[in-house]
């Protein structure tokens, strides 16, 4: 397993939910962190047990992606690992939803992960070990519901981005994992009431297993992992 102590890590979407949970656990296993949002004033570091950099990451604005990356290099010196966390949601189908909002899914869920590891990969080759957890969905691996495909659409090219990003960096040392979550109890699905029985993950069970697959070796790639709080008859 890869020591994290020293190791410098970049986290989008950071400023709550699984990103912040991601950022509290990297943070204690000894990682130095560079934390984006669209708002960095709007992450707390204060809860973090080690040294942490804020700034701005705007999915639908490119640049912001090279400048993160150029702050976080010329901060730390290296990157060695890549959470691409941030993603949005809207309900939209066959018959509903707008262009607009499929358009604003695509760019953020898709487009702005890509433009941010397109920016980061020399950094990531030149660590040696480099890494790459992209936070993907069930919905990247099938429909979930009506009302959801462009949420999955989108989701659907974020597993094809890692899986590129994967063979892409493997001769450079980098491993990519996409961890496909269900239902995490954060606030992008905090309107969505389960049925009796069934409950939602919680955001720490998903920043412990980022925190797993960026620990592992070259030689045990996990190209995915899966995680669901409720049966289904495909798992």
């Amino acid at each position: 397993m890869l020591d994290p102590k020293g190791r410098v890590a970049m986290i989008s979407g950071a400023n709550r939910g699984i990103g912040l949970a991601i950022a509290k656990t990297l943070s204690d296993a000894g990682y130095k962190l560079s934390l984006g949002a669209r708002k960095p004033d709007s992450i707390d570091t204060s809860a973090l047990a080690g040294e942490a950099i804020t700034h701005e990451w705007q999915a639908q604005d490119a640049g912001t992606s090279s400048q993160w990356v150029e702050a976080t290099r010329a901060h730390y010196g290296r990157i060695d690992a890549l959470v691409m966390n941030a993603g949005v949601i809207f309900p939209a189908d066959i018959e509903t939803g707008s262009e607009d909002e499929m358009d604003t899914m695509w760019e953020v869920n898709f487009k702005g992960p890509l433009r941010l590891v397109r920016a980061a990969l020399p950094a990531l080759r030149d660590a040696g070990h480099g890494r790459v957890v992209n936070v993907v969905s069930l919905s990247g691996i099938r429909l979930m519901s009506e009302g959801s495909l462009g949420y999955s659409a989108s989701k659907f090219a974020s597993m094809a981005l890692t899986h590129a990003i994967r063979q892409n960096g493997w001769d450079a040392g980098i491993r990519a994992t996409a961890i496909c979550p269900g239902l995490v109890d954060t606030d992008m699905v905090s309107h969505v009431q389960t049925p009796d029985g069934e409950f939602k993950i919680e955001a720490q069970t998903i920043a412990d297993t980022t925190a797993y697959a960026l620990a592992l070796p070259d030689s045990a790639s996990v190209a995915e992992i899966k995680v669901n709080s409720r049966l289904e008859a495909m798992f």
